[in-house]
């Protein structure tokens, strides 16, 4: 068994306790119902047709469970493979479907290397996997293969600069344990040096790295596991070209477009001359907090800006695990929507007529109907020239995206 299987056998991460399904659903991104629509299927997927999905390590199964009990929600024929190493992070995932009465998994005990081994799917998600293994681009490439012409993936890897102080105390660790060490003999040398240390430290001084706080299998997986990497956007895109991938989108916008941080008109200019990659990875330099890359790909060539949902007469505003009523106050008296994430405050300029149109936003209405019932009716381009507006707010904090309307 390597050192990282050992890992999850003794610390299955994350934590769950199977009996919270009875009062909770553990949500987050990616792998939501309606990212994979917006972002892979241009809002037009028809959740009644099969859907073949694969968990590519998926630990104790918070993925697996969110996506497996939305699709049941809309009745979806939905087929979904759950695969890990680890036995013991299976028994947790296991326990918690089975507490939720979930039907549509096949458990398997397996390297997301071999993926295409179980066939091909519409769907894969590996959410803090890859930046595991030994060779993250094998396993991209291992996923790809799986993929169907028409599929596309999730991913979450880490992203470097707003890890800061983590890997200096990875190595400082390193230091400390030797080999033989048990899990728990490292766990409390890590614990016994995080009480020490000074105030100067950078894991010390970022409040924003708090995954060894709530308990020792968080601890572990931050700061003792035995193989780990960080992304810079760069580094990314290379990867999706040596994986025969593309990149479609990031999730929350608003921290890889500099159109969304830079205010000066004369850098904006500059800044249009760079390409997508280019202005990602400035902006990622610029934010300097981003700790995890949380994105959407598919099969290189298969027209990825296609893929994205755009804002249209024919089009759904949803809301994304947020209730849009709780803004429109605020709008109604004239201040911007503001989004903050890890010290990051951005401030989103809306349009005139935004609170009515956040009133009309209930995840049924079309915007051509949600124009109907506007104050005056505008005219079609008026009215969408708003809308774009208020979703390129709300879509740049992953709080609104689209579905096609019937």
């Amino acid at each position: 068994m390597n050192p990282v299987q050992d890992q999850y056998e003794n610390f299955p991460y994350p934590f769950r306790d199977p009996k919270d399904e009875d009062k909770r659903l553990v949500t987050g991104s990616p792998s939501t119902r309606d990212e994979i629509n917006h972002f892979l299927y241009a809002g037009a997927r028809d959740w009644s047709q099969p859907f073949r999905a694969l968990i590519a390590g998926g630990g104790t199964g918070d993925a697996l469970i969110m996506l497996a009990q939305e699709l049941a929600d809309v009745g979806c024929p939905a087929e979904i493979v759950y695969l890990d190493l680890s036995e013991a992070s299976r028994a947790v995932a296991e326990a918690r479907a089975a507490r939720r009465s979930l039907k549509s998994i096949t458990f398997v005990t397996g390297s997301l290397l071999d993926a295409a081994d179980h066939g091909r799917f519409d769907y894969i998600d590996c959410c803090g996997v890859l930046h595991h293994l030994p060779d993250p681009i094998a396993g991209f490439q291992a996923l790809r293969k799986a993929l169907r012409p028409a599929g596309g993936m999730g991913v979450m890897v880490y992203g470097e600069l707003g890890r800061s102080g983590v890997y200096d105390a990875q190595a400082m660790l390193r230091k400390l344990t030797k080999e033989g060490d048990s899990g728990t003999q490292r766990v409390e040398i890590a614990k016994r040096l995080l009480a020490g240390l000074p105030d100067s430290n950078r894991l010390k001084r970022n409040p924003f790295v708090k995954d060894h706080l709530a308990n020792d299998a968080g601890l572990f997986d931050l700061l003792l596991h035995g193989q780990d990497r960080a992304y810079r956007v760069p580094e990314l895109y290379e990867a999706m070209d040596q994986s025969d991938l593309d990149m479609v989108g990031f999730v929350g916008p608003a921290n890889y477009d500099p159109d969304y941080l830079i205010t000066d008109a004369k850098l904006k200019a500059r800044l249009t001359q760079l390409n997508p990659s280019e202005r990602a990875g400035f902006a990622e330099l610029l934010t300097g907090n981003i700790k995890k890359h949380i994105f959407y790909c598919a099969p290189k060539g298969s027209n990825d800006t296609a893929r994205i949902a755009q804002v249209g007469e024919t089009m759904i505003p949803v809301p994304h695990q947020i209730d849009f009523q709780q803004f429109i106050p605020s709008i109604r008296a004239g201040k911007p929507l503001v989004g903050r994430r890890e010290g990051l405050k951005v401030e989103f300029p809306l349009p005139m007529h935004a609170a009515e149109i956040l009133s009309l936003c209930d995840g049924t209405r079309t915007f051509g109907q949600m124009r109907q019932e506007m104050t005056g009716t505008p005219s079609l381009d008026a009215f969408l020239d708003e809308a774009r507006q208020v979703y390129r707010a709300f879509h740049g904090l992953n709080l609104m995206l689209l579905k096609k309307g019937a």
